[in-house]
C-alpha cells in the first residue's frame, strides 16, 4: 500500500493495521476523517473499544485544530491601502481599531461581537520569510517532510 497522510496518522495513533480498511472504505483524507463516527467505525472494522476510543479522540483533535485554525488567512502579497473611512463606514472602523493593532497575530475568536453583531475580521499579513518559517514549523511539527514521498517523486528517467 503507497504511504499517504491517513497511513501516517494511524501510525501516529500505533493503529497502522487499520490504514488499509480506512482507505478502502474512502477514509484516504484527513478532511474526510473529520467526519467518522461510530457507525463509520463498524464499517471500517475497528472492533475493539480501545482502539475505537483511540481514534475518536484523534478526530475530535483534529476537529478542534480544524475550529483554532477558522478564520486565518495568509497573504504574501501586499494588500491595497483601505479606503478612508467616511461617516458611514465610522462603526466598521471602530469594530476594526481593537484588532489593528495586533497586526501580523492570527484574527481568532468568535465570529459574533459582545451584541451578537458580526465582527470584523482583519486580513493578517505576514513577511515572506517568517511565513515561509511559520509554514516549515508547522509541516515539522505535524511530521509532514515535502521532500520525502508521497509530496515528491523522482521524475521518470532522473539518474540520482
Amino acid at each position: 500500500m503507497c504511504t499517504n497522510i491517513v497511513y501516517e496518522w494511524l501510525r501516529a495513533l500505533q493503529l497502522p493495521q487499520y490504514a488499509e480498511s480506512f482507505v478502502d472504505n474512502g477514509y484516504d483524507d484527513l478532511e474526510v476523517c473529520k467526519q467518522i463516527g461510530d457507525p463509520d467505525l463498524d464499517a471500517i472494522g475497528v472492533l475493539a473499544p480501545a482502539h475505537r476510543r483511540r481514534i475518536l479522540e484523534a478526530v475530535r483533535r483534529l476537529r478542534e485544530q480544524d475550529a483554532a485554525a477558522a478564520g486565518l488567512y495568509f497573504t504574501l502579497e501586499p494588500q491595497p491601502p483601505p479606503a478612508a473611512p467616511g461617516p458611514p463606514a465610522a462603526a466598521a472602523a471602530a469594530a476594526v481599531a481593537g484588532s489593528a493593532g495586533r497586526r501580523g497575530e492570527p484574527c481568532g475568536g468568535s465570529a459574533q461581537g459582545p451584541r451578537g453583531e458580526p465582527r470584523v475580521r482583519e486580513l493578517v499579513s505576514y513577511p515572506k520569510l517568517k511565513l515561509k518559517i511559520m509554514i516549515r514549523d508547522k509541516l515539522v511539527r505535524d511530521g509532514i517532510h515535502l521532500s520525502k514521498p508521497p509530496y515528491s517523486r523522482k521524475p521518470p528517467g532522473s539518474i540520482c
